[in-house]
């Protein structure tokens, strides 16, 4: 607390030379006296109640004064609030849904891995508009740019495998990325692209796409998921699904390619902690921005004491009341 005009508080050496008087006048003028045989009665009864109770008026009287001269000093307190400006980020998961996706060399699979790893990265980033792309022969968006995490993260749940042709149709997958995000106003853009194979399908090729992402100023970070050497497909036979070592094929050199033209990074990922320390790393390089502007908030206090000093006056005038009524 601190006062606009605290010059005004000497007058708080008004009440107390009034105190000071008040006490002269109690202890010289007001001592009555009556002459007796004895002090036995007075001795008896102690010190009368209204001895007490007629110096109350005076108590209240100074009290209000001294409140009504605080109150005018102009009490007021300040505290200091802080306002956060966020400033999010698109954010575009273009996924590969190729039945390639279904191998067994992340748990329980590629595709369901992905899935869980990117569920925990939208969780950790409540300010950034985020959208899917799925993309297998061909590409179509699952969820466009939105910040509703609820159905964000139950649409990337529903991503599965044999909904559209098979295939991996990497030019495709990122054109509808692109277009998705090409009209955004944030100041940052971003597409993450994971696949596990070779483009061999689509319209669209890959380097064009790229192209089209860097001229709208959108990042491209690329994720080939994959183990190394060979891994477990499951592969349909007469006598069900078998799992077969098959090589794996990812061509980084695309997805190197892409990342460098678009101002992105290549990552390779060959299992599900690999996977979920990429998303970390691109969750530091993708900080959302945040602006703090802090300033003062001021109270004034003046009416608390105001108040206060009414509250003595009116006492003090019904107190006085009483006491004339007394006989």
């Amino acid at each position: 607390m601190f006062f606009e005009y605290p010059k005004l508080l000497f007058l708080l050496i008004i009440p107390i030379l009034l105190v000071g008087r008040y006490l002269y006048i109690e202890l010289r003028d007001r001592r009555p006296h009556l002459r007796v045989s004895n002090l036995d009665a007075w001795t008896a009864g102690g010190r009368s109640v209204m001895e007490i109770v007629r110096h109350i008026p005076f108590v209240l009287r100074t009290a209000a004064l001294c409140l009504i001269i605080v109150a005018i000093a102009r009490p007021r307190s300040s505290s200091q609030v802080e306002k956060v400006d966020t400033e999010g980020i698109d954010i575009i998961f273009a996924m590969d849904v190729s039945t390639s996706m279904l191998a067994r060399d992340f748990e329980p699979d590629r595709l369901s891995a992905a899935k869980d790893i990117a569920i925990e990265f939208i969780a950790q980033r409540p300010s950034d508009r985020m959208g899917i792309v799925v993309f297998a022969g061909e590409s179509y968006t699952q969820c466009p740019l939105t910040t509703d995490r609820a159905t964000l993260i139950n649409l990337m749940k529903d991503v599965q495998t044999d909904l559209i042709e098979d295939g991996t149709a990497i030019g495709n997958g990122l054109a509808t990325a692109v277009a998705r995000m090409k009209d955004s106003d944030a100041k940052s853009r971003v597409v993450i692209l994971l696949t596990d194979g070779v483009n061999n399908m689509g319209e669209i090729d890959p380097g064009m796409a790229a192209e089209i992402a860097k001229t709208y100023g959108i990042r491209v970070y690329t994720i080939g998921v994959g183990a190394n050497g060979t891994a477990p497909y499951p592969v349909q036979t007469p006598w069900g699904i078998e799992l077969r070592n098959l090589p794996v094929e990812i061509d980084e050199d695309l997805l190197k390619n892409i990342a460098d033209n678009t101002g992105g990074r290549y990552f390779r990922a060959t299992d599900n902690t690999k996977l979920s320390e990429i998303y970390a790393e691109i969750g530091q390089m993708e900080k959302t921005r945040t602006s703090v502007d802090s300033f003062p908030v001021y109270k004034d206090l003046f009416k608390n004491y105001a108040l206060a000093a009414l509250a003595c006056l009116l006492l003090e005038l019904l107190l006085s009341a009483f006491l004339r009524r007394l006989p």
